[in-house]
């Protein structure tokens, strides 16, 4: 069990949000990111890093995160914007955006390895996503939030095949752009 932001609760951090991010490697769409907020009573032994899960997984903890978190946020950054700002700033803008989107007092924030400016105490933990149960279930969101958006992609561009890889540069996806530009 993600237990690790426990660690931070104390008479003054009652609330802690958890932000993740996905789409940083792929060499297509856009980066999307998620901020979640649950009680610090709420256990679920089966979230976990989005990356440990399977798809179908993935798919049916983002409806659990919708369900019973007290709140969330999931926002994106377009493939335009990553290119005139660069990635790393696409990511703390996209971050940024979905914790905007938590409209409920909380006390501090936990990233997985991102330094974002904000007036409430932020801490960058590296493999925050598989230490923290908050951050872990801001990655499902941001993966399958991004997933959706690449599956909508491939209707409209089929040929490259944006459902399987998700924009990632996969043998299939490096083939595609060479047939296809």
């Amino acid at each position: 069990m993600l237990t690790k932001e426990r660690e931070f609760y104390s008479p003054f951090v009652h609330a802690i949000v958890g932000i993740d991010e996905a789409g940083r490697g792929p060499l297509a769409g856009p980066v999307f990111a998620a901020a979640v907020l649950f009680d610090p009573s709420y256990q679920n032994e089966e979230i976990n890093d989005s990356k440990k899960l399977t798809e179908k997984r993935r798919e049916e903890l983002f409806l659990e995160i919708e369900k019973n978190a007290i709140a969330y946020g999931i926002a994106s950054v377009s493939a335009d914007e990553i290119d005139e700002m660069n990635i790393y700033e696409a990511t703390k803008k996209c971050m940024l955006a979905a914790l905007s989107k938590i409209q409920v007092p909380y006390d501090m924030i936990i990233t997985d390895a991102m330094k974002l400016k904000t007036e409430k105490t932020l801490v960058a933990m590296v493999k925050g996503d598989a230490q923290c149960l908050n951050v872990a279930a801001a990655s499902i969101l941001a993966k399958v939030s991004r997933d959706r958006y690449m599956e909508e992609l491939d209707k409209k561009y089929p040929q490259y095949g944006f459902a399987k890889h998700k924009g990632y540069g996969t043998r299939l996806h490096m083939e595609s752009l060479k047939k296809y530009g």
